[in-house]
C-alpha cells in the first residue's frame, strides 16, 4: 500500500472542494471495496477524504412519494428499513443477497453504487488490464474467465477491450426501479438515472461511470412505485453465499385483472453495468404472464451475447434464469 495522507470532511462543500483542488484524492466512507483495491496496490490514492461525518445518512419520504436514501446509511440499514422492506422489497431481497453482514453493516449505498470489478486480472498487477493500465491488454479475452461479461462487451471499433463484469447485487434491483442518483460537484448539484450512470466499457474500460472529476453522490432516489406484489431477486453463484453472481436477475411485475401492465428486468453479472432492455420489458405489458411469454423475452434479452469460452454458459444460464425469475415474481402472494 502506498503512503497518503488523510483528511475528515466536517462539510459536502469543503469534501468537493478538497478533493477537486488535489491530484489522485478519493473520498472513503465504508472503505469495503477501496481500502482492498489499495492493499494490493490497485487504486494509489495520494489523499483520503474521510466523508463519515456528513449529514448523509438517513432515509427520507420524497415529495414525489418515493424515498431518498441517504448516501451513508449503510446497506444493512437500507435491507431492513420499515419504508424499504414493505414498499421496495426487492431492493432488500438484492442487499441481502450480496458480501456478509460484516460487510453490509459497513458499506454504504453510495459506495455500493462505487464498486469496482472483481475480474481476478483487475486485481493481480503483474497481468495486462485494460481497465487498471489503459492500453495494455485484457488477460481475461483468453484466460481463465468464467466469471466475465457475455453482453456489452464491443466497442464502436468492434474490439473488445474488457469483458469485466459490476459486482453489485443493489444496482442490479435500482436498475429495475429505476432509481435516480444525486449528486454534487463543482459544478454544482445534478441528478443521473441509474440506468445512465454505469457505463460500458467501450474503448475506455478504466472508466466505470459518468461521474466528473470531484463529484460527490448524495443520495439515491427511489420512485413512488417498489412493485411491493410481485417481484423476486434470482442470484445464480458458484456457492451459496459470500459469492459474486454468475447471472443475477431483479425482476418486478405490475399484474392487474390477470395481465400485465409493467414489467421490469434487469441482469447483473453479464454485463459492465447493470443489463436492462426497457423495449423487451414492453413486449410483455397487456399480455397474461406465462412461460411462454417469458421465454420470449428471455431469449430476446440475451441476442448478441458472446462467450469467452470459460463463460459461455453464462448464456443458457442467464437465458433460465430470467424465466425462473419473472415466474417467482408472478406467483409472489400478493401483499395482504
Amino acid at each position: 500500500m502506498n503512503s497518503f495522507t488523510y483528511a475528515r470532511a466536517s462539510g459536502i462543500t469543503q469534501a468537493v472542494v478538497e478533493r477537486s483542488a488535489k491530484t489522485d484524492a478519493a473520498f472513503i466512507a465504508g472503505g469495503t471495496n477501496l481500502l482492498d483495491l489499495m492493499k494490493e496496490n490497485v487504486a494509489r490514492p495520494t489523499h483520503l477524504i474521510d466523508i463519515n461525518h456528513l449529514p448523509l445518512t438517513t432515509i427520507t419520504s420524497i415529495e414525489s412519494g418515493g424515498l431518498r436514501l441517504g448516501a451513508l446509511v449503510t446497506n444493512a440499514d437500507t435491507a431492513y428499513h420499515q419504508q424499504v422492506t414493505q414498499r421496495y422489497p426487492l431492493l432488500s431481497q438484492a442487499i441481502l443477497a450480496g458480501a456478509s453482514a460484516q460487510l453490509r453493516n459497513m458499506a454504504t449505498d453510495g459506495g455500493n453504487l462505487m464498486q469496482r470489478t472483481r475480474c481476478y486480472y483487475f486485481y493481480d498487477t503483474a497481468t495486462p488490464c485494460n481497465k487498471r493500465e489503459p492500453g495494455s491488454g485484457c488477460s481475461a479475452i483468453t484466460g481463465f474467465n468464467r466469471i466475465h461479461a457475455i453482453l456489452g462487451t464491443y466497442a464502436q471499433d468492434q474490439q473488445v477491450y474488457c469483458i469485466a463484469t459490476h459486482p453489485s447485487d443493489m444496482c442490479v434491483a435500482l436498475a429495475a426501479l429505476e432509481a435516480v442518483v444525486r449528486v454534487t460537484g463543482p459544478d454544482g448539484d445534478r441528478t443521473i438515472p441509474l440506468a445512465e450512470f454505469h457505463r460500458l466499457p467501450g474503448d475506455t474500460p478504466h472508466l466505470d461511470n459518468v461521474l466528473q472529476d470531484g463529484e460527490l453522490i448524495t443520495a439515491i432516489d427511489l420512485p413512488a412505485d417498489g412493485f411491493p406484489d410481485h417481484y423476486a431477486y434470482l442470484k445464480l453463484r458458484d456457492r451459496s453465499s459470500y459469492a459474486f453472481a454468475l447471472v443475477s436477475v431483479a425482476a418486478a411485475l405490475d399484474i392487474q385483472d390477470g395481465q400485465i401492465k409493467d414489467a421490469r428486468i434487469a441482469l447483473g453479472g453479464v454485463a459492465h453495468r447493470p443489463w436492462r432492455r426497457p423495449d423487451l420489458e414492453a413486449t410483455l405489458t397487456e399480455k397474461a404472464p406465462n412461460k411462454t411469454v417469458f421465454q420470449y423475452v428471455a431469449d430476446a434479452m440475451l441476442e448478441g451475447a458472446q462467450g469467452f469460452g470459460h463463460n459461455t454458459f453464462k448464456i443458457e444460464l442467464a437465458k433460465r434464469a430470467i424465466v425462473r425469475a419473472l415466474l417467482q415474481a408472478t406467483n409472489r402472494p400478493s401483499a395482504v
